[in-house]
């Protein structure tokens, strides 16, 4: 390695750790300084709680960055904002954070890639550089967006497969003389440790309910929130029962035992997937390792044949 690059190398290292002193200092809670503030009568609830006091000044320090990507109106109702809440994501700061990591990553990933290119030496032409800066442009600013539908999803196949267990439970209690709203109650509180997203939404649902808002609005606002066709099925049925006076429990019984052959149907279908899913990693993979192992050593031996031959 050349003496130049060595020195590079020092270089980056002590800025980064420079770097990541002061990172630290700042953002790192401050013990003494709570203490301090805490003996002469001006500590809050908030910096008590050290970790979001920690986040807080992250926010913060990255709500700039944050700016340039957030849009400046009508992004409160786009599918984004819909998306956020179906992620279980309702802190404002949070959604603050997530723009402002769209942009750190939009200008980090090709401002590394230039420096590390710049490092090795590698002779690249203008056109490749240009395609992998906006390329890496692309997938830092997207980069974030992929992982909030990935937690969507992920919140929302959790929501499929416990609303059968859910709405049993729904059942039982309707039947013992609960009314729904405290049915709905008293499902989130027992359905906790199994689904704590269903334990949050119906959560949501009795808080909306004992702000003063209907029935009808706080179900669809249920509906809206996780995004799932079968707890709109739900919802849809619920309002109809309870507009039209029909027993509410048979109601729950025929819907949860939809939901079950629905989830078995599911299961089934991913089941007779996992042949063809198979297919490429057999073929590209397994295949080839096994006719090496099986055919190598005849390979070996008929051109060890063909040199005694020759010679």
């Amino acid at each position: 390695m050349a003496a130049n690059q060595v020195m590079i190398l020092v270089m980056v290292f002590l800025a980064v750790a420079v770097a990541s002193a002061a990172f630290i200092g700042y953002f790192m809670p401050q013990p003494a300084q709570a203490r301090l503030k805490k003996a002469i009568g001006q500590s809050s609830p908030r910096d008590d709680d050290d970790g979001a006091a920690w986040t807080e000044k992250i926010v913060t320090a990255l709500s700039p960055a944050g700016k340039l990507s957030q849009p400046a109106e009508g992004w409160e109702n786009s599918t984004l904002r819909r998306q956020f809440m179906r992620a279980g994501i309702r802190n404002d700061r949070a959604i603050l954070f997530f723009f402002a990591t769209k942009t750190l990553l939009a200008l980090a990933l090709p401002a590394l890639f230039m420096f590390s290119a710049g490092i090795s030496h590698v002779a690249m032409t203008f056109n490749n550089v240009l395609m992998a800066v906006v390329g890496l442009a692309a997938l830092g600013y997207y980069a974030p967006n992929l992982y909030l539908r990935h937690r969507v999803r992920v919140r929302q196949r959790e929501v499929f497969e416990k609303l059968p267990d859910a709405i049993d439970l729904m059942t039982v209690m309707v039947e013992a003389g609960l009314g729904l709203d405290a049915a709905i109650g008293r499902v989130g509180q027992e359905i906790r440790l199994q689904s704590p997203v269903l334990e949050e939404e119906f959560h949501l649902v009795g808080l909306e309910l004992r702000a003063g808002a209907g029935r009808e609005q706080a179900l669809r606002n249920l509906a809206l929130r996780t995004g799932v066709e079968e707890m709109d099925l739900l919802v849809s049925m619920l309002v109809q029962t309870d507009r039209f006076g029909t027993s509410m429990a048979e109601a729950l019984r025929v819907h949860s035992e939809s939901l079950r052959t629905k989830r078995r149907l599911r299961v089934e279908e991913e089941a007779a997937k996992i042949s063809l899913k198979l297919l490429f990693p057999l073929v590209f993979c397994i295949f080839p390792a096994i006719m090496i192992v099986l055919l190598g050593p005849a390979v070996i031996s008929i051109y060890r044949g063909f040199i005694r031959i020759a010679s």
